[in-house]
């Protein structure tokens, strides 16, 4: 009798149970890490400070950032400084005295806002920097290694360039703004590899300010005093399609092999498939910008106060020529909002 009734009560206990149980699943279960990602972002504020908008880099990542700020329901803001230092300098000083969450900064040069993140950090404002560093380093860096982009520029004029090659070995480089991480840092990884080929003469360096109208009058007068040109590197592909341009007019798009880099947009790729860019070094704007959104939610998550960790990636790049241009190396801003 006694054994029964143990029987019936584990039945009973059993029953009870499963219908717990069975209630559970019917409701489910909340996660409380999903709970946690979510109140955790909610009503913080963002700040974009880009070189400027209107062009594809920044218009790319704004694109992104701005989706996921409003799926996670934080406020996203943009101060465009228009590509002016000063305007950009009084933007961060503001910001300083706002005091939003998190800013994300695209540094002019390595100098210019150095001591304003410096200032930014110690006020509490957490700060990714993107693709472009300053000398300050702070929560985090996501973007291209530009050491490394001047390495491979460099490694693919060599192929074409060096000793018994090409038509000559002389080669052009076309800088931008000869303070900006992008010229300084791939300058450096330019020469590291140029210094193994003693041959290859560079003919001429000058900054073009990121203009291509410059850009072209540049390499137009190069190629006058070099006629037999075999090579140029230009630091970014919007001011490249100036270079690009007076190569063409001078009928010798056979002749100089020209490389560039940028943000692998649709209209740099289809550059290349003109045959005006012959190899585009792309460091990928749509990676860039889920790279950055991640750092952006990480950081907002964070109890840890602003500049305690500082973290970078340098993302990977793509090199585009004609016989890997596609759909899948290249992207247009539509496709990113």
């Amino acid at each position: 009798m006694q054994r029964a009734l143990k029987t019936i009560a584990l039945a009973a206990v059993m029953v009870a149970a499963g219908l717990s149980w069975s209630a559970a699943q019917d409701k489910g279960l909340e996660n409380p890490r999903s709970t946690t990602f979510h109140t955790s972002m909610k009503d913080k504020k963002v700040v974009f400070v880009p070189l400027s908008m209107g062009f594809d880099l920044t218009e790319g990542w704004a694109a992104q950032m701005r989706k996921q700020a409003d799926r996670l329901g934080y406020k996203f803001e943009i101060r465009d400084p228009a590509w002016s230092t000063d305007a950009g300098t009084k933007a961060i000083q503001s910001l300083i005295t706002e005091k939003p969450d998190l800013m994300v900064i695209h540094n002019p040069d390595i100098q210019s806002y150095a001591r304003l993140l410096k200032q930014a950090q110690a006020a509490g404002i957490k700060i990714v920097q993107i693709n472009l560093e300053s000398n300050t380093t702070t929560d985090s860096y996501v973007g291209a290694d530009w050491t490394e982009i001047g390495q491979k520029a460099a490694e693919a004029i060599v192929d074409k360039c060096d000793t018994g090659k090409g038509i000559s070995t002389q080669i052009a480089i076309d800088t931008g703004v000869p303070t900006a991480a992008s010229d300084v840092f791939q300058l450096d990884g330019i020469y590291k590899v140029l210094s193994q080929h003693p041959d290859i003469q560079v003919v001429s360096q000058q900054a073009t300010e990121y203009n291509p109208e410059k850009a072209r009058s540049i390499m137009a007068t190069v190629l006058q005093q070099h006629p037999d040109l075999c090579g140029g590197i230009g630091i970014w592909d919007n001011q490249d399609t100036g270079t690009a341009s007076a190569i063409k007019e001078a009928g010798k798009s056979d002749q100089v092999f020209l490389v560039t880099s940028g943000g692998g947009n649709k209209v740099g790729c289809d550059n290349v498939t003109k045959g005006l860019f012959n190899l585009y070094i792309s460091y990928n704007v749509p990676l860039q910008g889920d790279l950055l959104n991640q750092e952006i939610a990480r950081l907002l998550m964070s109890d840890s106060p602003a500049g305690e960790t500082k973290t970078m990636y340098f993302n990977p790049l793509t090199l585009i020529t004609k016989a890997n241009v596609n759909q899948r190396n290249c992207w247009t801003l539509d496709e990113l909002k």
